[in-house]
Protein backbone atom coordinates (compact mmCIF):
# COMPACT_ATOMS: atom_id res chain seq x y z
CA UNK A 1 0.00 0.00 0.00
CA UNK A 2 1.27 3.25 -1.02
CA UNK A 3 0.50 7.04 0.41
CA UNK A 4 -2.08 7.37 -1.87
CA UNK A 5 -3.65 4.28 -1.10
CA UNK A 6 -3.51 4.79 2.43
CA UNK A 7 -5.15 8.24 2.28
CA UNK A 8 -8.41 6.41 0.21
CA UNK A 9 -8.31 4.20 3.28
CA UNK A 10 -8.92 7.16 5.82
CA UNK A 11 -10.87 8.79 3.45
CA UNK A 12 -13.31 6.24 3.42
CA UNK A 13 -12.84 4.94 6.82
CA UNK A 14 -13.12 8.37 8.71
CA UNK A 15 -15.81 10.10 6.06
CA UNK A 16 -13.68 12.99 5.54
CA UNK A 17 -12.76 13.77 1.87
CA UNK A 18 -8.93 13.06 0.55
CA UNK A 19 -7.63 16.01 0.54
CA UNK A 20 -8.64 16.21 4.69
CA UNK A 21 -7.37 12.68 4.96
CA UNK A 22 -3.98 13.48 3.47
CA UNK A 23 -3.86 16.99 6.12
CA UNK A 24 -4.33 14.55 8.72
CA UNK A 25 -1.82 12.15 7.37
CA UNK A 26 0.37 14.89 6.87
CA UNK A 27 0.23 16.26 10.31
CA UNK A 28 0.45 12.54 12.12
CA UNK A 29 3.27 11.89 9.84
CA UNK A 30 5.28 15.16 11.19
CA UNK A 31 3.96 14.90 14.38
CA UNK A 32 5.69 11.32 14.70
CA UNK A 33 8.91 12.98 12.93
CA UNK A 34 9.03 16.21 15.51
CA UNK A 35 8.74 13.57 18.41
CA UNK A 36 11.53 11.17 17.67
CA UNK A 37 13.49 14.20 16.59
CA UNK A 38 13.33 15.24 20.07
CA UNK A 39 14.26 11.84 21.45
CA UNK A 40 10.86 11.40 22.37
CA UNK A 41 8.83 7.95 22.53
CA UNK A 42 5.26 7.47 21.00
CA UNK A 43 3.06 4.87 22.16
CA UNK A 44 0.02 4.11 20.55
CA UNK A 45 -1.90 1.91 22.59
CA UNK A 46 -2.65 -1.65 20.81
CA UNK A 47 -0.76 -0.48 17.45
CA UNK A 48 3.04 -0.21 18.38
CA UNK A 49 5.28 2.13 19.76
CA UNK A 50 7.66 4.44 17.88
CA UNK A 51 10.88 5.15 19.52
CA UNK A 52 14.88 6.31 18.97
CA UNK A 53 17.49 4.25 18.79
CA UNK A 54 21.19 4.92 19.10
CA UNK A 55 23.92 2.90 16.97
CA UNK A 56 27.05 2.48 17.97
CA UNK A 57 30.44 2.88 15.73
CA UNK A 58 31.59 -0.06 14.40
CA UNK A 59 33.91 -1.36 11.80
CA UNK A 60 32.88 -2.98 8.85
CA UNK A 61 34.18 -4.43 5.29
CA UNK A 62 33.80 -2.56 2.07
CA UNK A 63 32.82 -5.59 -0.01
CA UNK A 64 33.95 -4.14 -3.41
CA UNK A 65 37.95 -3.61 -2.22
CA UNK A 66 38.05 -5.69 1.17
CA UNK A 67 39.20 -3.22 3.23
CA UNK A 68 38.32 -2.39 6.59
CA UNK A 69 36.56 0.79 7.44
CA UNK A 70 34.56 2.47 10.09
CA UNK A 71 30.99 2.86 10.42
CA UNK A 72 29.96 6.08 12.33
CA UNK A 73 27.60 6.04 15.11
CA UNK A 74 23.79 6.90 14.24
CA UNK A 75 20.67 7.24 15.45
CA UNK A 76 17.88 5.53 14.19
CA UNK A 77 13.89 5.09 14.12
CA UNK A 78 12.41 2.14 15.62
CA UNK A 79 8.89 0.64 15.81
CA UNK A 80 8.12 -2.62 17.98
CA UNK A 81 4.24 -3.67 17.36
CA UNK A 82 1.97 -3.71 20.09
CA UNK A 83 -0.16 -6.69 20.96
CA UNK A 84 -3.04 -5.89 19.13
CA UNK A 85 -1.37 -5.46 15.67
CA UNK A 86 1.12 -8.31 16.34
CA UNK A 87 -1.98 -11.13 16.83
CA UNK A 88 -3.94 -9.38 13.82
CA UNK A 89 -0.97 -10.72 11.60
Amino acid sequence: MNKTELVEKIAAGAGLSKVDAKKALDATVAAIKDALAKGDKIALVGFGTFSVNERPAREGINPATKQKIKIAAKKVAKFKAGAELAAAL
